[in-house]
């Protein structure tokens, strides 16, 4: 069984296909989580949510009485929490549920605080057997995580670009099969490599490292004139 999950990050910032992807997810079985108002954000598209997790605060009492009604797992935080809603979301998911991969939506955009939290949470040492389990999505992102190895990375439908970003220290880099490669960098500090393509006839590359938790991050423009 898969997970999806919604946070709170902007409508506009969303996939234009969240709807159909969280009303799969109901047709699969797959399991459906709504952090704080995401719930009712979820509920409000006619898709069932089972788990609903945060601390509500955002919420009017009618607005939480509907959550209460139609979620059978609710789960209360404390506002001053140790753990963020992204993390409660994660640990729900693999944890309890046993989730085989997490898909986060809302978890980019909005307060650029609370998008690096979301970005770094993978380095947490709690969270590290999750890493390749979990996929940020937005409207023109898809984000996925790489520890030490060697990995096939593979084309997502409707992504022209890919960027690759070191979170930590990282120890013989490479990238091989691209536009672009890279051959055993090293770094200290985190360093984000983008605008690299997929060659025409392949839709993958490789990606090796000896240390360090590497993101990888497919993306594609948006017509800056398409809403207006």
């Amino acid at each position: 069984m898969k997970s999806f999950a919604l946070l709170g990050a902007p409508k506009q910032l969303w996939p234009d296909d969240l709807k159909e992807q969280f009303l799969k997810a109901n047709r699969t079985g797959d399991l459906v989580i709504g952090v704080d108002r995401g719930s009712l954000l979820l509920q409000e598209m006619g898709i069932k949510v089972d788990v609903a997790e945060g601390d509500f605060d955002s919420l009017k009492r009618n607005e939480l009485a509907v959550i209460e009604k139609n979620v059978a797992d609710i789960r209360y935080s404390n506002p001053e929490k140790d753990w963020t809603d992204a993390e409660l979301a994660i640990r729900c998911a693999f944890l309890d549920y046993r989730v085989s991969h997490l898909t986060i939506f809302g978890a980019t955009g909005g307060r650029l605080d609370h998008f690096l939290s979301n970005l770094f949470m993978v380095l947490k040492p709690e969270f590290n057997q999750f890493t390749e389990k979990i996929t940020l999505i937005d409207q023109q992102n898809s984000i996925k995580f790489y520890n030490v190895g060697k990995h096939l990375v593979k084309r997502q439908l409707g992504y022209q670009y890919f960027g690759v970003a070191t979170l930590n220290k990282v120890l013989n880099l490479n990238i091989n099969g691209a536009k672009y490669n890279l051959a055993k960098f090293s770094s200290a500090n985190p360093v984000s490599f983008s605008s690299n393509e997929f060659l025409p006839e392949k839709d993958t590359f490789e990606l090796s490292c000896a240390k360090g938790v590497v993101a990888v991050i497919q993306s594609k423009d948006i017509n800056r004139f398409q809403n207006i």
